[in-house]
């Protein structure tokens, strides 16, 4: 059975994430060497020490990628890593992109660093708001999706069967907390630690933006290798014709990761996690498939011996 390799993104940032990697191999190494190069930025430090830089979008979304790609190049070389497709949530889906060798890492850092920042300046502290709702079969409750539409707040992420995200202004994301929370007896609401209302309608205005960032590393894209990767936005394979208005559109639209898995698991493909934290292998297990997770040299030798 061939396999597929699935990238976390945002929120899986922890201080020292891929320095085991980096002292171990001269491929992780590389990467980091590579991306600070391509940013200006000294990665290895924000990655590996206690820092607020690391939680701020701007640095966040290159550093998550560095690390992923330098587990990733480590475990090409030294485990015998092979796969066939890719998938990433949301900031993750750069990454997989890296992975498929659609686009390279200078170019997909330079991007992410443009796409943090963009999404941080898109509303202003405070305004915005993003909750996770969890329970079992949330995916299936029409209320949800009602309440949603009546508080014009939007499904950010649709994770697993058993959870959604909803994101949008700060008044509207608490309103329909509390009127689910009412209506749905045992619905679990967490409100996010984030700095933004990610994958809302209050992304729109940053497309044509972020668009224009795309349009400069256009001609870096190796196009044909895109429908080994997994499309966010679409929730299918990615079309080549289609690939940069996806990414565009996936900044204010849902992250269907449901769909996602589900292409995966009709596929056939055997999973594995890489990054700096495991947050994947639960919305997988939600629907029947097993996931090995790799997050550390440790758990890539029991994973992958």
């Amino acid at each position: 059975m061939p396999d597929a390799i699935v990238f976390p993104g945002q929120g899986s940032q922890k201080p020292g994430m891929g320095e085991d990697f980096f002292q171990s191999f001269a491929e992780a190494r590389q990467v980091f060497e590579r991306a600070s190069k391509a940013t200006g930025l000294d990665i290895a430090e924000l990655c590996f020490t206690e820092n607020e830089k690391l939680d701020l979008t701007e640095y966040t979304q290159p550093c998550i990628l560095t690390c992923e790609i330098a587990m990733l190049e480590s475990l090409r070389a030294h485990f015998d890593l092979s796969f066939a497709a890719t998938a990433g949530h949301s900031l993750g889906e750069y990454t997989a992109l890296v992975a498929a060798n659609v686009l390279p890492l200078e170019s997909a850092v330079q991007i992410v660093r443009q796409r943090g920042l963009l999404m941080q300046k898109a509303v202003p502290p405070g305004e915005g708001k993003m909750a996770a709702l969890k329970l079992s079969g949330v995916i299936e409750r029409p209320e949800v999706f009602q309440v949603c539409e009546a508080s014009a707040v939007d499904l950010a992420n649709i994770n697993s069967p058993d959870q959604v995200v909803i994101s949008g202004p700060a008044s509207g994301v608490e309103g329909a907390v509390e009127k689910l929370t009412a209506l749905i007896e045992g619905l679990e609401a967490i409100f996010l630690t984030v700095s933004a209302p990610f994958h809302s309608r209050l992304m729109a205005g940053i497309l044509p933006d972020f668009r224009a960032v795309l349009a400069e590393h256009q001609s870096a894209f190796d196009l044909k290798e895109a429908p080994r990767v997994l499309s966010n936005f679409t929730g299918t394979f990615h079309d080549s014709a289609t690939l940069i208005d996806s990414l565009v559109q996936q900044i204010s639209g849902s992250v269907r990761w449901v769909d996602n898995m589900q292409c995966l698991k009709a596929a056939g493909y055997g999973v594995i996690e890489i990054g700096p934290n495991r947050p994947l292998g639960a919305f997988f297990r939600s629907m029947g498939v097993e996931v090995r997770s790799i997050l550390s040299v440790r758990t890539a030798e029991k994973a992958l011996k």
